[in-house]
């Protein structure tokens, strides 16, 4: 496990140098108008994204983490799923954007980067999660290095262009996720192998793949909206600044990013044995846990005022918002650790559940107050739902416990 997260640091480590490299050149080329207008379409994609392979990575772990003779079968059954679903959602995101924004802007922004996410990405990840149900660790950090090169060749690409605009950079970010996609595909089925593509694996499996999905873009729903509603309610300028700090944010949070990728396929094989093994295993990681989201907290702290110098002075609204979301990922190394002892025990529909509470609550929150407080309305919602959500995750598993010791007590009675 020690050796896993080590992979997973060093591979998000080179990948975040990668990210925040083309984060700064692709930040400078479009400028916070131009930037916020992609990030207010591309959030809309990514609420839409985990549904692209319907939990089918996730299910491919859980099952090729028990019996790693299942790979092959459900292996090929994420990769039918993913090819179908991200061509439907494709469609519905072209047409949400068309409703929401402008036809324009549904033809030369939410297509491309929904081809870009809802099938390029996904295959990408799905990938990654095969190899992480075989714990190599190595090749999964290794695949999203690659996502982030590919992003990188497209943003350089952009630079060299007379005049690079968001719909530019549209184009190449479909691009860019579409090569690795087919990249991690391939490498996957060089070294694990190729099973049959199709849908009956999953037969049985599409509930708890929903709760996956749903778990997922609950997650994508209130990271995201937010900069979807600040570009809508108040301007792209503060939705773009706003965004380049919670990709910071995003980026502080490697540490603990890492021991959760490595940590993923032991909590099913602890939950196999009961939500008291999978909840054991999540509190001795827990000291670890809030050690990387302090180290986070204090990467993000650090970084703030160097951000108007590394991405421009218009850009002096991330280094104001930065320190304020700072807590956040405090309260993600806590909510994520009772979230997947949840999920490994079998529990991921009381996961599923407060998300899903929680991105609703999110909302209201932000129609509320971003009309009201602009991007301090956007700031506190944030901070209140991630807060809520780490307590009423570590309450279920707690509650959780207790109510399936008394059900094991009373049938031990009988």
């Amino acid at each position: 496990m020690a050796r896993n997260t080590l992979w997973m640091l060093l591979g998000f480590g080179v990948r975040l140098g990668v990210q925040f490299l083309y984060f700064v050149l692709l930040a400078r080329i479009l400028g916070p108008q131009q930037y916020g207008a992609f990030v207010g379409v591309a959030a809309l994609v990514m609420v839409l994204s985990p549904f692209a392979s319907w939990g089918s990575g996730n299910i491919l772990i859980k099952y090729a983490s028990r019996d790693p003779s299942l790979f092959k079968r459900y292996w090929g059954a994420a990769l039918a799923t993913t090819l179908a679903s991200g061509g439907a959602l494709t469609g519905l995101a072209f047409l949400l954007t068309g409703l929401l924004f402008t036809w324009e802007t549904a033809l030369t922004l939410a297509l491309p980067i929904a081809l870009g996410d809802l099938i390029g990405i996904r295959l990408a990840d799905v990938s990654g999660q095969a190899f992480q149900s075989r714990e190599r660790l190595s090749r999964t950090s290794a695949i999203w290095v690659l996502i982030s090169v590919s992003r990188l060749l497209g943003v350089l690409v952009l630079y060299a262009l007379p005049e690079a605009s968001a719909v530019h950079w549209a184009l190449l970010y479909a691009g860019s996720g579409l090569l690795a996609g087919a990249l991690g595909v391939a490498w996957v089925t060089r070294e694990l192998g190729f099973g049959p593509l199709g849908l009956d694996p999953m037969r049985g499996e599409w509930r708890e793949g929903f709760y996956f999905a749903i778990s997922l873009a609950a997650q994508g729903a209130y990271n995201d909206l937010d900069k979807t509603l600040l570009s809508r309610l108040v301007s792209d300028a503060v939705a773009g600044g706003y965004a380049a700090a919670y990709r910071v944010l995003d980026a502080a949070f490697v540490p603990m990013r890492a021991l959760l990728y490595a940590t993923y396929p032991r909590f099913f094989r602890e939950g196999k044995r009961g939500l008291k093994a999978s909840r054991t295993f999540a509190l001795k990681l827990l000291p670890w846990g809030l050690a990387a989201g302090g180290l986070g907290t204090v990467l993000a702290l650090g970084l703030a005022p160097l951000l108007p110098i590394l991405l421009g002075p218009e850009y002096a609204l991330s280094a104001t918002v930065l320190p304020l979301l700072a807590p956040i990922l405090l309260f993600r190394a806590l909510h994520y650790l009772a979230a997947d002892a949840l999920t490994g025990a079998g529990y991921q529909g009381l996961r599923s559940a407060a998300q899903v509470g929680v991105a609703l609550f999110n909302l209201g929150l932000n129609l509320w107050w971003i009309p009201l407080l602009g991007w301090k309305g956007a700031v506190w919602s944030s901070l209140l739902s991630d807060g809520l959500l780490a307590a009423s995750l570590w309450l279920m598993l707690l509650l959780g416990l207790e109510g399936r010791i008394q059900l094991e007590t009373r049938s031990g009675r009988h």
